[in-house]
């Protein structure tokens, strides 16, 4: 080690020294860090990644639809549970009724579509090294097919969206579906979102490496980023990123890198 600016640099350091040293340096100085808990290492102080499963709205999309709204207008109070599990249980008629109000958000929402600053980055750098990319959403097969078309990217696959049969998060069966059809173990696949009760405990429940996508600490009036021992159960995450650009940093620094062994298959 040397000092630079007054500060000690560690060279070839474990992942794990190196990330309790940055976020010494980001603690001193004010900035953001990575905050991360403890996942399995290989030899070398890496754990390997071969794929990621992404959240759409919220993680890769900026959050356009207000879905407190969404819930006054198709008549689902927040007391009452699940929006869609509330609405699958009611009279074909009434059901058809609250599915086109919801339509009609989501269409707007198509209007307003933005890509999260670092998502085509982000994405642009998974294929590169060559690991596939999932999505897994209640959005509708036709909002994604605008989203693939808006990005101008290859397409997420497999890309479960809410009329293909499989139950939703925080349900693990999509996302153990996606790691199959990768030919790789659900604990080599992250499961990236903004939601703890959704995306981190379905990607616990699946044995897969959770990262928490959170944009509390942003802002002039940004409360303290939340850490993984903010949470506890299936509800605490490996890591809490506060952007797709440091998500990014993550996989660079932290993860080996490998393809899986068989082309990505699955349902688009």
């Amino acid at each position: 080690k040397f000092l630079m600016a007054g500060y000690p640099v560690l060279f070839r350091a474990p992942c794990a020294a190196k990330a309790l040293w940055r976020t010494y340096i980001y603690n001193l100085h004010g900035l953001r860090a990575l905050h991360t808990s403890s996942t399995k290492m290989e030899p070398g102080g890496k754990a390997t990644a071969r794929g990621v499963v992404f959240d759409m709205d919220g993680t890769l999309l900026k959050p356009v639809i207000d879905f407190a709204e969404m819930r006054r207008r198709v008549g689902v109070l927040p007391d009452q549970g699940d929006i869609l599990d509330v609405i699958n249980r009611w009279p074909e008629a009434k059901r058809a009724e609250a599915y086109a109000t919801i339509a009609e958000i989501e269409e707007q929402a198509l209007r307003d579509m933005a890509l999260m600053p670092g998502a085509l980055e982000l994405c642009e750098f998974l294929d590169q090294r060559g690991l596939p990319r999932g999505l897994i959403t209640r959005n509708v097969r036709r909002s994604v097919q605008y989203f693939h078309d808006f990005m101008g990217l290859v397409p997420f696959k497999p890309a479960i969206t809410r009329e293909c049969e499989f139950p939703y998060k925080p349900s693990p069966a999509a996302l153990q579906h996606i790691a199959a059809a990768w030919g790789v173990e659900t604990s080599e696949v992250l499961m990236v979102g903004d939601s703890v009760r959704d995306d981190v405990v379905s990607g616990n429940r699946a044995g897969a490496i959770t990262v928490l996508l959170d944009y509390s600490g942003e802002g002039p009036s940004s409360v303290p980023r939340r850490t993984p021992e903010s949470f506890s159960g299936d509800q605490r995450p490996h890591h809490v990123v506060g952007s797709l650009n440091e998500l990014q940093e993550l996989l660079e620094n932290c993860y080996t890198l490998l393809p899986p062994p068989l082309p990505p298959l699955g349902i688009s």
